[in-house]
């Protein structure tokens, strides 16, 4: 999965960017009523439906959230700064987002950010179009973390998210 380089960070292919985006937005898809992770103001869900070879973390619906949550340590962290989607009945090509400003820091430390689009089959062999930034951990060793993600689009949407992570 991906190229782990010597920092640590995640070295995703555009390729993988994309279908982990696609499988990122089935897992946000599959949570039960209630169970949103993205509607998740405290990580309460953040469990929820995670594969077993990396784990997902949510964005939000815009706005500040601050989340708390145990991830698997030593397994990879794949989480949006900003994305989208679509159906291709809207467009057959990727839509996306202006970026005025977009950021994710692992304690302090700024996580390199990748741009991925493209098309992914979801159930019913629907067809969507993904678009996002995104970032990605290698795994995280034993111990707390704080991730903050910061992005702007310029055109009043805006997200401000802390994850506080213990890796166990």
């Amino acid at each position: 999965m991906g190229e782990v380089v010597p920092d640590g960070t995640w070295r995703i292919g555009e390729r993988e960017g994309v279908a982990l985006s696609g499988r990122w937005w089935k897992w946000v898809w599959s949570a039960p009523e209630g169970r949103d992770p993205v509607q998740d103001h405290t990580g309460a869900h953040a469990a929820v439906n995670q594969p077993d070879d990396l784990w997902f973390l949510a964005g939000t619906y815009g706005g500040r959230v601050a989340r708390r949550c145990e991830v698997p340590a030593g397994r990879p962290v794949f989480f949006p700064v900003l994305n989208m989607y679509h159906d291709t009945e809207y467009s057959r090509r990727p839509r996306s987002m202006p970026v005025e400003r977009a950021s994710a820091h692992l304690n302090g430390v700024p996580l390199p950010l990748q741009e991925f689009q493209g098309t992914f089959r979801a159930p019913l062999w629907t067809r969507w179009c993904t678009w996002g930034l995104w970032g990605g951990i290698a795994g995280l060793s034993p111990g707390g973390y704080v991730l903050e993600i910061k992005a702007d689009t310029g055109n009043d949407f805006w997200v401000d998210t802390t994850y506080h992570l213990t890796a166990v």
